[in-house]
């Protein structure tokens, strides 16, 4: 199912089933505050925030308008940048009360880093547009070490390998909003959180929304009715750096600092890795990311230093096994249970899902005994109560046997999956 399918489900004849999504997500929003107390989960809440709206602007590039982009937290962390020095220019006006940015509230950092975002994405967009494909991403790339590099070059703009810091509570307040506590930032991110998310919503319902589409699937066809393809990429191209930045500004009030790091490759691979996960082709798939892939690394990191390894075992299992994302398996559902084949599909989806359990177990037990080889037990196994040996034929024919089981599984019932299709 492609973007233009998921975006012309709900029938103009019943809107309140457009609306029932973003009522839900409001009042889940509203719900969480009172059911957790903790800072630590605020804190993960407001990583989640941040992580949605970044994914989903890099989604616009990569799933609307099929440009990858390995340099997409240029704009995400020049908005950031925007944002710390709009927040230290507030701090210093509000001790002469004088000047522009006296009066301006510290609740709107993410629209300067929009600002920004899209003021970066209109200056070097125009000549990056002009390609598209693999030499678009290396080009991308390109930039990315290059804005990296230049932090670490210009300290005085930077901030150099420290950063620079900002304080959140200064300036004027609006709706009575202090940012002092972990309440107050959380409701300041799930704010511009679903503020973002419906600007994006009702991007895909514009023409130039559409457009992109069309670009990302026939870009020839385009240009044979008279579009240029350039001049639409160009202009999701700003609109994406835009989108990127705003997200930029609230991570800057959120961590009251921003380091070049943000700027690199590692943060642009987060981006890609969100939406992959998520799905590309369905609008809510870079939320569905976000949302695993922060809790999974928040998570794990826990009780394991190979976190990051288990995040990249999960990224080949979507990219190999369910190349739509875990919202594609959504929709597929979904669609199955509308048209009254949910009973017929089912078998088979139960038993690729049964087969990739067994790969993923077999494979997470390699890598704890490899890891346990080189450093000793960590908090995976003990949660699980493993008593780990690299050195026991036992335990390594047991990944064997898991990922052999899990792969003769897969194939088994390819017929069964393909039917279901």
């Amino acid at each position: 199912m492609n973007e233009a399918t998921v975006v012309a489900t709900s029938s103009p004849s019943m809107p309140w089933r457009s609306l029932m999504p973003w009522a839900i997500s409001l009042a889940v929003m509203a719900v969480l505050p009172f059911l957790f107390d903790g800072g630590t989960a605020f804190t993960l809440m407001n990583v989640i925030g941040i992580n949605i709206v970044f994914a989903m602007s890099y989604n616009m590039l990569l799933g609307q308008g099929g440009m990858l982009s390995f340099g997409h937290a240029v704009f995400f962390g020049m908005g950031s940048y925007a944002a710390m020095h709009a927040m230290n220019a507030i701090d210093e006006a509000s001790y002469t009360g004088e000047g522009f940015w006296a009066h301006i509230p510290v609740v709107s950092m993410p629209l300067v880093g929009m600002i920004a975002g899209g003021l970066v994405a209109l200056v070097i967009g125009w000549p990056f547009c002009r390609r598209a494909g693999t030499a678009f991403a290396m080009i991308t790339l390109g930039l990315g070490e290059l804005v990296a590099a230049a932090g670490q070059m210009f300290p005085s703009l930077f901030g150099g390998e420290a950063g620079i810091f900002a304080n959140r509570m200064v300036g004027p307040q609006w709706f009575g909003m202090e940012l002092s506590s972990a309440r107050d930032v959380y409701g300041f991110i799930a704010f511009w959180t679903l503020l973002a998310v419906a600007a994006m919503w009702a991007f895909t319902r514009t023409p130039l929304g559409r457009m992109s589409n069309a670009v990302r699937d026939n870009p020839d066809r385009m240009a044979f009715i008279g579009y240029q393809p350039r001049n639409i990429r160009y202009l999701i191209f700003i609109a994406s750096g835009a989108f990127g930045g705003l997200a930029g500004g609230m991570a800057a009030v959120n961590y009251e600092i921003i380091t070049p790091e943000s700027l690199g490759l590692i943060p642009s691979g987060m981006a890609l890795l969100m939406a992959a996960v998520g799905g590309l082709g369905v609008f809510y798939g870079p939320i569905v990311g976000a949302i695993v892939v922060t809790l999974i690394n928040s998570m794990l990191s826990d009780y394991t230093d190979a976190s990051i390894l288990y995040v990249g075992l999960i990224f080949l299992s979507i990219v190999m096994f369910a190349p739509r994302g875990l919202a594609g398996g959504i929709e597929q559902v979904r669609v199955a249970w509308r048209q009254g084949e949910l009973t017929a599909c089912l078998p088979g989806w139960l038993a690729g899902a049964a087969a990739v359990l067994l790969i993923a177990t077999g494979l997470s037990l390699a890598v704890e005994l490899l890891f346990h080889w080189r450093h000793g037990s960590d908090g995976i196994s003990q949660f699980f109560g493993m008593a780990l040996n690299e050195t026991s034929v036992w335990q390594w024919a047991a990944v064997i046997a898991l990922v052999a089981s899990g792969v003769g599984l897969m194939r088994a019932t390819q017929t069964l999956r393909e039917s279901a299709q």
